[in-house]
């Protein structure tokens, strides 16, 4: 049963979306054709760290890191990594990791394993991606998930945006991208309002949907991982660094990117200095519900 041991004093930073790709066993997380193009678009030549070498790699510089992996099977057809397994490593590694889990939403049983990923194993939240995964997650059918995962008291980190897996094949390998739109995301938010979301990326094309419900809705934050911070559109920068300070989060998407290039980019960007400590470290910690082991 995984239980956080963060150590708030001495972690520098909360990457809040760190991919675990490959298994201890060796399978990868996506069929070949699929890893191929997201190594290319990205062009990372394929890196697959195991989770016990990103908690290493983490540790050595001080961070924290939420880690997942997208269950697709469907879609797909392709076996997806266990969350489990991942929770149970990551309870190896408490220290620097936080697991959440994975569902696919086609899945009879996706409530019940939402609710045994929490309940039994200690998932500290969920990670979806509408487009890969291969529905609208704005549909009222999905919505017993929602609620679910409401009622656990834990997050949703949903893809937004345009996506890497895919890229460039021909017609995206049916990939739909509009499934990602985060306008879609709207209605959960309406709908459970106890329940805290997260719009992963910075949400190109539509950014500016993302940043409306970001700021109209109290349960909704925005992940800033995916992108090189020197990339981010010019209006998501301003509203970071003011009406959206205390909702937006680090998150460098590795290993497509490192955060050691995140954060270098990062500091470049023209942000108040009371701002970045929010952004790297402090609105995460309060998102996840961390709090100081001396507490």
């Amino acid at each position: 049963m995984y239980t956080p041991a963060i150590d708030l004093e001495t972690i520098e930073a909360i990457d809040t979306h760190v991919h675990i790709e490959l298994s201890d066993d060796g399978q990868s997380s996506l069929p070949p054709d699929l890893a191929e193009a997201a190594a290319q678009y990205f062009k990372t030549d394929g890196m697959t760290p195991t989770l016990d070498a990103i908690a290493d790699y983490y540790r050595e510089r001080k961070m924290a890191a939420v880690v997942f992996t997208v269950d697709a099977e469907q879609n797909l057809a392709h076996p997806p990594l266990s969350s489990v397994d991942i929770i149970e490593g990551a309870a190896r590694h408490n220290d620097v990791l936080i697991p959440f889990g994975s569902v696919d939403p086609h899945r009879e049983d996706a409530v019940a394993r939402v609710q045994r990923l929490v309940t039994e194993h200690g998932a500290q939240g969920f990670k979806f991606h509408p487009t890969v995964q291969g529905f609208d997650p704005s549909d009222e059918s999905y919505f017993p998930i929602w609620e679910a995962i409401e009622q656990l008291g834990v997050p949703a980190l949903f893809h937004t945006g345009q996506t890497g897996i895919g890229a460039g094949t021909p017609g995206g390998r049916g990939l739909r991208l509009g499934l990602s739109n985060p306008i879609l995301l709207d209605d959960i938010a309406a709908s459970f309002p106890g329940l805290t979301i997260i719009m992963a990326h910075p949400s190109v094309p539509w950014q500016d949907e993302a940043i409306s419900i970001a700021t109209h809705k109290a349960n909704v934050y925005i992940d800033l991982s995916g992108w090189s911070p020197k990339y981010f559109p010019p209006q998501l920068v301003r509203a970071a660094n003011t009406m959206l300070k205390k909702k937006v989060l680090f998150g460098s998407d590795f290993p497509m990117i490192s955060p050691d290039r995140w954060l270098a980019d990062f500091a470049a960007l023209d942000l108040k200095a009371e701002v970045r400590p929010l952004i790297t470290k402090e609105n995460a910690a309060r998102v996840l519900g961390l709090r100081s082991i001396d507490e």
